[in-house]
């Protein structure tokens, strides 16, 4: 019987169910000084910074597209974080901020501040792959297959050998590195890589000056550096200095602090309850395997057994044929051997009697 309290309905945090819409209407402004500025790297604050339905949070987007893709950008709109696998058995990504753009043209911005097992680069050209595979295909040219991003920001650095910001990856000519398409295109930001500058800048060794800074190091600055004290006077310079940081910087602001909160506790249960049912199919697999290889390991072992047994028995019955028949042929040969003696006496005159005499005397010495 399976252990019900293993099952994922069983691990629902009751708190969250119970909790009131009101925790996402509460606004936060960071008013009080002691109060700790938000960290863009959070994964809840990154997304509700990009996806918020508001002009805010919808031109933050667009602007920090704009910088990534080092293109103009028009009409976004945010869609379904699940990437749909080719088939039923297929890995079903979900992504931070999935979307879609320029008519048809797709992007996915990650946000990862913590280095995991998983191997980024093979990860960041399946979603790559997943965003071009997931374009409706019935009926359209090759031609029209829509441009796709993979855009990563990385706490962590992943090409230790290059001190370059960004990392920007297509498919090129071996030797000669033309680009084969402009369809896809996968993008790293290694945000500890801006370190020694802003070390530089907040240490006073240079006066903080933006002058030298591209947009994107600026963008980055901003979301790796936004919750740190010895930072703030260079943030607060970079939006002051860049509209579309400033607009993100509102953005972060208008986020409710109850609704972060809401947004933690659910994401923990939500994840509580992924775990709990990894679980649970884990133990269910687990005793269906066992019981097949405990079936399978049984039957072996009762063949195996029965093979032995059955060896066994068919020693002892041969071994008592063996012996029944080889004195039966014993006797046959011996009764075979008198007839034989009894004719020799007889052809030599001895009378009847006395033969039978004389096979006695040699059944007795025998």
């Amino acid at each position: 019987m399976q252990n019900a309290a293993l099952h994922p309905i069983y691990c629902m945090n009751n708190n969250a169910k119970r909790r009131r819409n009101n925790n996402m209407t509460v606004p936060a402004r960071e008013k009080n000084a002691g109060e700790t500025p938000l960290n863009v790297m959070e994964d809840v604050v990154f997304k509700a910074m990009l996806t918020s339905d508001t002009d805010v949070s919808r031109e933050t987007l667009r602007r920090l597209l704009c910088v990534c893709t080092r293109r103009e950008v028009s009409a976004v709109r945010v869609t379904n974080n699940d990437l749909v696998p080719p088939h039923k058995e297929g890995k079903t990504p979900r992504l931070d901020v999935h979307v879609t753009f320029n008519d048809g043209e797709s992007a996915d911005l990650e946000m990862q501040i913590n280095k995991t097992d998983d191997d980024l680069k093979a990860r960041a050209e399946l979603y790559a792959a997943m965003l071009l595979s997931g374009q409706p295909r019935r009926g359209c040219k090759y031609e029209e297959i829509k441009r796709v991003y993979q855009i990563f920001f990385l706490n962590c650095v992943i090409f230790p050998d290059s001190g370059k910001l960004p990392q920007r990856f297509s498919y090129r000519e071996e030797t000669e590195h033309h680009r084969l398409s402009e369809i896809s295109e996968i993008i790293f930001y290694e945000l500890p890589k801006l370190e020694r500058r802003v070390r530089e800048i907040t240490a006073g060794k240079t006066a903080v000056k933006t002058d030298d800074l591209s947009e994107e190091e600026k963008w980055c600055i901003f979301m790796r550096y936004r919750h740190e004290k010895r930072a703030a006077k260079l943030v607060e310079k970079l939006y002051r200095e860049e509209e579309g940081i400033m607009l993100a910087e509102k953005a972060v602001k208008g986020i409710s602090r109850d609704y972060l909160k809401f947004a933690r506790e659910m994401a923990e249960t939500k994840n509580r309850i992924e775990r709990q049912y990894r679980l649970y199919k884990a133990e269910k697999e687990g005793l269906e395997k066992g019981m097949a290889q405990g079936l399978e390991r049984g039957m072996a072992q009762g063949l195996e057994k029965g093979m032995e047994k059955g060896i066994k028995k068919g020693i002892k019955k041969g071994m008592e044929k063996g012996m029944v028949q080889g004195m039966e042929k014993g006797m046959a040969a011996g009764r075979n051997e008198e007839r034989q003696r009894f004719l020799e006496m007889l052809d030599l005159g001895l009378p009847v009697e006395e033969i039978k005499q004389r096979l006695e005397h040699e059944r007795g010495t025998l």
